[in-house]
């Protein structure tokens, strides 16, 4: 046991079970931990490090903001927050931003702004349901719990925040049914179900739900935190369609590494949220803005291209293998379904140097958006081997 493990025994919460591995510094694509020992990284820390380490143009932008102004709450104007959301408005067709720290803060301003909309229309919970889909996930605190469709989250935390309905994944009529009983107010969802799965939902469903939210005044909300900044080869998953969310929410790779969320109010909402409304001490503060824009301008088309031939590599080459059952998901944001525990895989890969997560009972890939080809093709060679074992 190092010091480091012995320090994280005594005094942090036992909120995690760790793998053995202790990492100091990256490269690109690469880990290396402390004895020295490199790691291919098919995780990005959970999606988060989208350009991977050691990134130029991230650090220097970090580092500059950090030199000349870090914080100063969210009482004065600072340019970073307003030219990140300028940015992040004009690439995602919504007409305003609010700045949080994590996908869960950016999950609970977009249930509060779609409630405060019902009740500026329709008169203080009158329509106060938010719909999510069975096998969602869209957070840790109590309300974002409530909004996630997994039972296995509703246990020891109770009372959970009322006003939470759940439907079966693309199940048009489910969706109709729960419209013409409840009071609902806004439908809630993944395009892409990340830890349900990694489970990709149907055009005609979304494009249902777009219709049918539509038609009954109630939001369209588009959960993105894990799906958004490139992940899925376009900046935001729902661009592949032809229609736009009435709330976008974002977190994890927007900022590259810092924490940072944001929930991205259209049309119908973006004057919902008035002084007084909503707020974050630290959201938006200029150093992760900063970082943020730096992510930005490298999420180019060129890249999000790119994301996707990765994506169609990795899945041609380990839908091949016979203990293979399927391989879901789109560009780098990628499920792994055979016939070996998922767990162990995860476990039996690190000991040979490459980093991968788990999403139910799938091997979960996320490699950062930049990797380059020969670690891409190292890895992915890795795991065939063990898959084949």
């Amino acid at each position: 046991m190092t010091r480091t493990t012995e320090l994280d025994a005594q005094y942090i919460a036992h909120t995690y079970a760790r793998f053995d591995v202790t990492f100091v510094r990256g490269e690109g694509a690469l880990l290396f931990d402390d004895a020295g020992r490199r790691y291919i990284d098919m995780g990005s820390g959970i999606a988060v490090s989208v350009l991977g380490y050691g990134n130029a143009a991230w650090e220097k932008a970090v580092c500059e903001q950090a030199h000349a102004l870090s914080h100063v709450s969210n009482l004065y104007y600072t340019r970073p927050q307003t030219e990140l959301a300028e940015l992040l408005c004009s690439r995602s067709g919504m007409k305003r931003a609010f700045f949080g720290n994590s996908g869960a803060e950016a999950n609970e301003c977009a249930i509060k702004a779609a409630r405060k909309y019902s009740a500026d229309r329709h008169g203080e919970n009158v329509r106060p349901v938010i719909v999510s889909l069975e096998n969602s996930f869209h957070g840790r605190t109590l309300a974002t719990l409530a909004a996630t469709g997994q039972d296995t989250f509703h246990h020891d935390f109770g009372p959970f925040p009322e006003g939470f309905a759940y439907v079966p994944a693309n199940d048009i009529e489910a969706l109709r049914a729960v419209l013409a009983a409840r009071p609902v107010c806004a439908v809630m969802l993944e395009t892409v179900q990340g830890e349900g799965g990694i489970e990709p939902l149907k055009r005609e469903y979304l494009q249902a739900v777009r219709d049918l939210t539509a038609q009954n005044d109630a939001l369209m909300i588009v959960d993105e935190v894990q799906t958004g900044n490139g992940r899925t080869g376009t900046l935001f998953s729902y661009q592949r369609y032809d229609w736009l969310p009435d709330i976008v929410t974002t977190a994890k790779g927007l900022a590259g590494g810092l924490p940072m969320g944001v929930c991205l109010l259209g049309e119908k909402v973006e004057n919902t949220l008035t002084p007084g409304s909503h707020g974050s001490t630290f959201g938006g503060n200029p150093v992760c803005a900063a970082a943020a824009l730096a992510v930005q301008s490298q999420l180019t088309d060129e890249l999000l291209a790119d994301v996707k031939r990765k994506g169609k590599y990795i899945a041609a080459e380990l839908s091949e293998l016979a203990n293979v059952k399927s391989v879901s998901g789109r560009g780098l944001m990628l499920g792994v379904e055979s016939d070996k525990d998922a767990k162990e895989l995860v476990k039996a890969l690190l000991r040979r140097g490459v980093v991968c997560l788990t999403a139910k009972n799938k091997l979960r890939l996320l490699p950062p958006l930049t990797i380059q080809w020969d670690a891409l093709e190292e890895a992915v060679d890795i795991i065939k081997e063990e898959l084949a074992k």
